[in-house]
């Protein structure tokens, strides 16, 4: 009797069909300036093995949780974890108690997040050692974020050597930009000199969600205009054209446009030599200020929207008019990505705020009737971890929220580069 083949698997979207003979799951690393996120994606279902987060790293209370397969038991321990060597090697002892080791057969590839990848890298790459130096040349428009990814990159080489090995760029999805929204208008040779432009970040997000939403309104992202707005403790805006990123509102670095959790976005560049010149401030202090005591925190205390939204009900003026800045800013990037676009099928809101505060999306959108923009306050209202509509059925433009998976967007980017 002949032994049948290997039975085909609907695939992840975007990638190649998956069989059951080949390596079928992606590890995907997000290695912050202090914590290590993983997940492990299995590509034949989009489902989870496993996962979790290596936090505090260098200090004496490191925490890891890990979420074992099939919903069992959360596994936590606090413990010293020197390094990011420490922490990967950590999550790797906890996958092979899992029987999901980075040895295994079935794993295909490791995918890395990767923050800045400047004008060079558009797409995602298989890392080699000619990846890894420009990476590193990178370092001075992004000195929290990309030396960390180079330590989880180069851990996970380690580990495993023969693996093929991805990186994923938060910046990638925004090189589509033109130059008129890209470039700044300062002195072209000193700007090139020190590349300095707009490059944009949540790009993953932007990306899965764009296209997240277009299959919403049953149409090819080639066919629709989406302003996106990525709302978490960063926050970020795009226009997205047919599916091509066209402007977004952070820049060289993360901290330009929305008014952020700790963050002040856009800020007249003056601030900074009023603060040197008048108040005394180094440098350093002012980055300080400007990304770790600004935005919501910097105007009320607090960068948690909840509690601002409890603060508000209870009468409080600065967490009220902290709101009010924070929408006042919303809603001109809305204006202003509508007039880049000029025809918008959807304005969609996604990640920790824009998926789960309602009175975020209703103040944000209030008063652009004129713009075919309304929200329902009932659809508004419902909580859920699908795409869906918060628009009623007679306006002009879609009004959505998309939970981003910044995390599948990895995987699947990276499982199709090594597939195809």
């Amino acid at each position: 009797m002949t032994a049948p083949g290997p039975r085909s698997v609907p695939p992840a979207e975007g990638t190649p069909p998956v069989t059951e003979a080949r390596p079928h799951r992606v590890l995907v690393l997000n290695s912050g300036s202090s914590s290590v996120k993983y997940q492990l994606l299995d590509m034949r279902d989009g489902s989870r093995p496993a996962g979790g987060l290596v936090e505090r790293i260098g200090e004496g209370s490191s925490r890891l949780v890990h979420t074992p397969p099939g919903g069992g038991e959360v596994r936590e321990r606090t413990e010293p974890i020197a390094d990011h060597a420490a922490a990967l090697k950590a999550v790797a002892a906890e996958l092979a108690a899992d029987g999901l080791g980075l040895d295994s057969p079935e794993l295909a590839a490791i995918g890395h997040r990767v923050v800045h990848g400047g004008k060079h890298f558009t797409e995602p790459t298989l890392i080699d050692e000619a990846v890894l130096a420009e990476i590193e040349r990178l370092i001075p428009v992004a000195p929290l974020h990309n030396p960390a990814n180079l330590t989880g990159i180069r851990t996970a080489r380690e580990l495993r050597p023969d693996l093929p090995q991805v990186a994923v760029f938060d910046t990638a999805f925004h090189t589509t930009m033109p130059e008129a929204a890209a470039r700044y208008a300062i002195d072209v040779a000193t700007a090139d000199a020190h590349r300095i432009r707009r490059y944009g970040f949540h790009g993953t997000s932007h990306a899965y969600v764009s296209r997240r939403t277009a299959e919403l309104l049953g149409k090819e992202p080639s066919e629709v205009n989406v302003i996106v707005l990525h709302l978490g403790n960063g926050a970020s805006a795009s226009a997205v054209r047919g599916g091509r990123c066209v402007d977004t509102s952070m820049g060289l670095t993360p901290l330009e446009g929305l008014v952020m959790g700790t963050r002040s976005g856009d800020v007249d560049p003056a601030v900074v030599f009023h603060l040197k010149r008048v108040a005394g401030m180094d440098t350093d202090e002012i980055d300080t200020l400007l990304n770790k005591r600004s935005g919501l925190v910097g105007l009320c205390g607090d960068n948690d929207m909840r509690e601002i939204r409890r603060r508000i009900e209870e009468g409080d003026e600065a967490a009220r008019l902290a709101f009010d800045i924070y929408i006042h800013r919303l809603r001109k990037y809305i204006g202003a990505y509508y007039a880049v676009l000029g025809r918008v099928d959807a304005v969609v809101f996604t990640a920790g705020v824009g998926e789960n505060a309602a009175p975020v999306r209703e103040a944000a959108i209030a008063g652009l009737e004129e713009l075919g923009l309304v929200v329902d306050g009932e659809l508004n209202a419902v909580r859920g971890d699908e795409p869906r509509l918060i628009s009623p059925v007679y306006a002009r433009v879609a009004v959505a929220v998309v939970p981003t998976d910044e995390e599948l967007e990895i995987a699947t980017q990276t499982y199709a580069l090594v597939r195809g």
